[in-house]
């Protein structure tokens, strides 16, 4: 089975909201946009295949050593690059359950075997998780905020079952979210570092930084954990648009954290009105929405589409929607009035 995005849904009048892939709404940062523009002149030259200029950006900005980063095809593609470096035929994945769907084609595409564990009230069980670990098992996935729900795991909560898993197993924090958290007690997994060479964090610039075109995003971690990681690297495939945009986003922090801000602030609007009118939702910290929804998921989804809504159905599931401008969250807001919450 391959990754399929949703088809984008148009209505009657013509309208189309695009609320099914975590984008942001917003278009380019201004700094990016000329970042890109100079970057024009040389796109028939390969670009710098160990980003040294994006490497020693991120380990400025985040206090890191530049040996502890490696850079790929956005997060999903350092992702990749992990489970090839570390999983062989036979070994075991570990990820919760309903996660980032991209986990098990991953792991079945490098031979491995997934391991998925149930959600607990659609937070990530990590006591269930730590009951799973075998011999086999290499790889650890913990998606925090979690894709589809949008739910959290704590610092306590997060240390305690850093403490369970064995050296020889690495646990991957995957943060592509990191930037729309709010609550306090979630830490930031790169202040988690000292004592854990086990630990990898994950993150992208597809998200909050509006770079999902580019396809651009990084590991930090052990540099031995990261030097191993290097060595699955395809050659030049974060590209020198991409890099230079990145580094253009990274110094854009003020005008990043106003649009988060917007974000977040819709993300409580909606959920207050999807709560007063009967809606279920969990507490999100991403930039999107949980409708658990079972098996009525399938149904809601293409209900919406009927209005130009794009959103994402996950069968059997619910479906998660992601927040965009006022006017497209209204929009998906008078769809999902038209159709009952139970």
């Amino acid at each position: 089975m391959s990754y399929r995005p949703e088809k984008p849904a148009l209505s009657p009048e013509g309208r189309s909201y695009a609320l099914a892939a975590n984008e942001t709404p917003f278009g380019p940062l201004p700094k990016v946009a000329r970042a890109i523009q100079e970057q024009i002149e040389g796109i028939n030259r390969y670009p710098d295949n160990s980003g040294q200029a994006l490497t020693a950006e991120l380990a400025e900005r985040f206090g890191l050593e530049p040996d502890g980063i490696a850079l790929g095809c956005g997060s999903v593609g350092v992702a990749q690059q992990l489970i090839t470096a570390v999983a062989e035929p036979g070994d075991e994945v570990l990820y919760a359950w309903p996660s980032f769907e991209a986990y098990p084609l991953l792991i079945r595409l490098a031979g491995a075997v997934p391991v998925a564990v149930p959600l607990r009230e659609g937070v990530h069980d990590l006591a269930a998780m730590a009951e799973h670990l075998t011999d086999r098992t290499r790889l650890v996935f913990v998606c925090n905020p979690n894709n589809p729900t949008g739910t959290v795991v704590g610092r306590a909560e997060l240390e305690e079952f850093l403490g369970r898993v064995p050296p020889g197993c690495l646990v991957v924090l995957d943060e592509a979210y990191h930037e729309y958290v709010r609550a306090e007690e979630v830490p930031d997994g790169l202040s988690l570092f000292p004592g854990r060479p086990h630990l990898v964090v994950l993150r992208t610039f597809s998200k909050a930084y509006g770079l999902a075109g580019l396809r651009i995003g990084y590991a930090a971690g052990h540099p031995e954990v990261i030097g191993t990681l290097r060595k699955a690297y395809l050659p030049y495939s974060a590209g020198s648009v991409a890099q230079a945009a990145a580094i253009a986003a990274l110094r854009s922090g003020d005008e990043v954290a106003r649009r988060t801000d917007i974000i977040t602030a819709e993300r409580t609007r909606l959920a207050a009105a999807l709560d007063a009118r009967g809606w279920r939702v969990p507490a999100s910290e991403a930039n999107f929405l949980w409708l658990p929804l079972g098996e009525r998921a399938t149904a809601f989804g293409a209900h919406c589409a009927t209005a130009g809504v794009s959103v994402r159905a996950v069968a059997g599931a619910g479906v998660r929607v992601t927040l965009g401008l006022p006017a497209d969250n209204d929009a998906f807001l008078a769809a999902a009035a038209a159709f009952p919450p139970a």
